[in-house]
């Protein structure tokens, strides 16, 4: 592992900017044992950025401005500036501004992340209302990134130390989900959920459960056809490359701890999966983009209006989806110099379990 992977440099996208995500990042960063396992690099302004700071004042955050990937400080917190013009930041507000400079923001550090001037990008809440426009035309961020990387499919899948649930469908209006569930988007799904297992956390051979889409799981067609004749043909195909088993009926899969079995868990649809996830993972869930060539993750909640600009924002799932980009860019690379060359394999664990201890003795 090279010096500047053991030290990567960590995007961070603003998200909107009458939302928490300006506190949520003056809070994680705040700790400077953070600068230790990363070179962050914030995507904003330094006047939003001094704006929020008025609202923790006791916290020890000091950064330096740059334009220049190549002037980059190691050790210190850095802005790269997006804009230089005033705005008017209105905590608590959906407004234009806070939705369009988020975008901007997004765009900025996609674009740097593609160009592999930073080698993770974590990105703070936006508001899917006030970011549409015909420049930016997506439902969040994880269909964004699938157009930006141009790859055929991604996979959003949220993850709680060794909980994770991927979804086939992400923000589709429940009445539409069926439509959606076809057997290519499955197969698509789980190919793309086992590679991760393997390449990005590290399993070598993952179970994954696949959840049913109606009560019950069909009750054998009783209650829509969608699992006799869609889902079971499709976990039938993947058994082939895959250790994959259900369709599991969603309320029992949960209740009786079933997930507690398997690595990973593919729910048909947005509150399906997300519901028992963040009820069981206790808000130290994150949001993590699989499929794509570089590595995203993102706190798993929203823009949370109520409490903005009040210095009341818990900053523990923004912490932690920065810990998880970093522990995926490190399996990352032990991974692909793992399969160059095999001899690495000793070295490479003598090196991850030094990034381990580092990484617990800072989250303790």
């Amino acid at each position: 592992m090279n010096v500047q992977l053991q030290k990567p440099v960590i995007g961070i996208s603003i998200g909107d900017l009458n939302g928490i995500g300006t506190e949520l990042i003056i809070k994680t960063f705040s700790d400077h044992r953070l600068l230790e396992l990363c070179t962050p690099l914030i995507f904003a302004s330094n006047k939003l950025i001094n704006f929020y700071r008025k609202s923790t004042p006791e916290l020890p955050f000091n950064y330096q401005n740059t334009k220049d990937f190549t002037r980059i400080t190691p050790k210190q917190i850095n802005i790269y500036n997006c804009w230089e013009e005033e705005l008017a930041i209105t905590p608590g507000q959906l407004t234009d501004i806070g939705g369009s400079y988020a975008v901007k923001s997004l765009i900025t550090a996609v674009e740097a992340l593609r160009d592999k001037k930073i080698h993770g990008l974590v990105t703070a809440p936006i508001h899917k209302k006030n970011t549409q426009s015909p420049a930016f035309d997506f439902t969040g961020h994880t269909p964004y990134l699938k157009h930006a990387f141009n790859v055929n499919d991604v996979l959003m899948l949220m993850v709680s130390d060794n909980f994770r649930v991927g979804l086939v469908t992400e923000h589709v209006p429940v009445k539409d989900i069926a439509l959606y569930i076809t057997r290519e988007a499955i197969l698509s799904k789980l190919t793309i959920l086992r590679d991760s297992l393997v390449r990005d956390f590290g399993i070598d051979k993952p179970r994954i459960a696949v959840l049913g889409l109606n009560p019950h799981a069909g009750d054998e067609g009783l209650i829509g056809k969608e699992d006799e004749e869609i889902i079971k043909p499709a976990i039938k195909d993947a058994k082939h490359h895959m250790m994959v088993f259900g369709p599991y009926s969603a309320d029992a899969f949960f209740a009786r701890g079933y997930h507690n079995r398997f690595d990973a868990v593919l729910a048909m649809y947005h509150d399906q999966g997300l519901i028992p996830f963040k009820s069981l993972a206790g808000g130290e869930g994150v949001n993590f983009t699989a499929g794509l060539p570089m590595v995203r993750t993102s706190p798993d909640h929203g823009t949370a209006f109520d409490i903005a600009g009040k210095n009341k924002a818990d900053s523990t799932s923004f912490l932690t989806a920065v810990y998880t980009c970093l522990d995926i860019i490190r399996n990352r690379q032990e991974y692909d110099e793992n399969r160059s060359n095999p001899m690495r394999k000793m070295g490479g664990m003598v090196i991850a379990n030094a990034v381990d201890e580092k990484l617990e003795g800072s989250r303790g």
